[in-house]
């Protein structure tokens, strides 16, 4: 019993009976002006439906209205964009009106039955009532449950009706749902490159750190530890500048990533390793500046994160840095010898992320330890 009634204590049981009665309004007012084209509403109904915005509105209405859950994404809340879905609006405009016109009578003939069967089983003549005999009996008071069971019958099926035809042709079209399968594959690229620019910056930054601070304790020279102190702040500075660009894309989606830094920058990468104990012999041909912005950008994080890797798993070893631009072409090249107890392979993802990297800009799969 309590199961049959738990649709009584439901909110959408509710707004679903209310969304079925919202068309009355307008058949009402016409009503008012000409009772003798009854059918005109339904014909009104087709250019109104052909409205772009009209379908927001009854999306919005649904999904507020008819969903138990809000409705999140199974109706759209955008314009039409095509015939087909402005046409699908004037077919849910029409069976609206019609689900309408079955709520209004069914609201009005029930409970009125009901009432005229108790009223004949006390002895009065109902004869204004056609679905109700007109010689009063008192066994129609058996038969007063079964109008207000229809009523209630009535209430929650036509509710679940008209939420499933507002399913079918409310819900998201296909070039709607490609749209946001576009946007959510927009987002996870935006977090992934996010999470690279996280991983390649602060980690050369750690890394340095790590190394500079290692090399100072060990050397106990205080000259060296202050130059190690001096290149661990400038090291730090940078990732806090680093670290300020990609917090700042994350604050303001429309940001620019032309103030993100390049490969002409690279001698910044190049004196921080140096700093951190390591032999850097850099070479660098052709025209840097002219690289264009996408791939210099990423040049500069595939640079940054083959320095930190040489410094994690290598340690202060020489290391040879090539960079060489020509033909619209660029080849970055680091190497470094492998020192006598090297390490295992890392958990990390730096060798993978720059994998990520060239891969998008389309040059070839990176050599490496599988570690890094």
């Amino acid at each position: 019993m309590a199961r049959f009634l738990r649709p009584l204590l439901r909110g959408t049981t509710y707004t679903r009976w209310l969304h079925l009665w919202v068309p009355m309004l307008f058949t009402s007012v016409w009503l008012f002006i000409d009772m003798s084209k009854p059918w005109m509403p339904a014909v009104l109904l087709v250019p109104l439906g052909l409205i772009p915005a009209v379908r927001r509105g009854e999306g919005v209405q649904a999904q507020f209205m008819l969903a138990r859950d809000g409705g999140e994404g199974a109706f759209s809340v955008a314009p039409s964009v095509t015939w087909r879905d402005r046409w699908r609006t004037v077919l849910w405009l029409e069976i609206r009106l019609v689900g309408g016109l079955a709520a209004s009578c069914l609201t009005v003939w029930l409970p009125l039955i009901a009432f005229d069967l108790v009223y004949a089983a006390t002895g009065h003549d109902t004869t204004d009532n056609p679905f109700v005999p007109s010689h009063p009996h008192w066994a129609y008071a058996l038969l007063f449950p079964f109008p207000l069971l229809a009523l209630y019958g009535a209430v929650v099926g036509l509710g679940e009706l008209i939420t499933v035809i507002a399913r079918r042709l409310l819900g998201p079209s296909p070039s709607e749902r490609l749209a946001a399968l576009e946007e959510r594959t927009e987002q996870l690229l935006e977090r992934n490159r996010i999470a690279r620019e996280l991983h390649d910056s602060i980690g050369h930054a750690l890394t340095v750190a790590v190394v500079q601070a290692g090399a100072a304790r060990a050397a106990g020279d205080p000259a060296f530890t202050d130059r190690a102190l001096g290149a661990i702040e400038d090291t730090g500075r940078a990732a806090l500048e680093d670290l300020e660009r990609v917090l700042g894309v994350l604050r303001e989606a429309e940001r620019p990533v032309s103030s993100r830094p390049t490969l002409a920058e690279a001698d910044r990468l190049l004196e921080s390793a140096r700093a951190s104990g390591a032999k850097v012999d850099a070479e660098v041909t052709g025209p840097v500046e002219t690289v264009p912005g996408p791939l210099s950008r990423e040049g500069y994080r595939i640079l940054q994160e083959s320095l930190t890797n040489v410094l994690r798993h290598a340690g202060s070893v020489p290391a040879r840095v090539r960079i060489e631009v020509e033909d619209g072409r660029l080849v970055l090249e680091v190497r470094n010898p492998l020192t006598a107890e090297m390490p295992g392979p890392g958990r990390g993802s730096g060798l993978r992320g720059i994998r990520e990297r060239a891969a998008l800009l389309g040059g070839p799969d990176p050599k490496g330890d599988e570690g890094m």
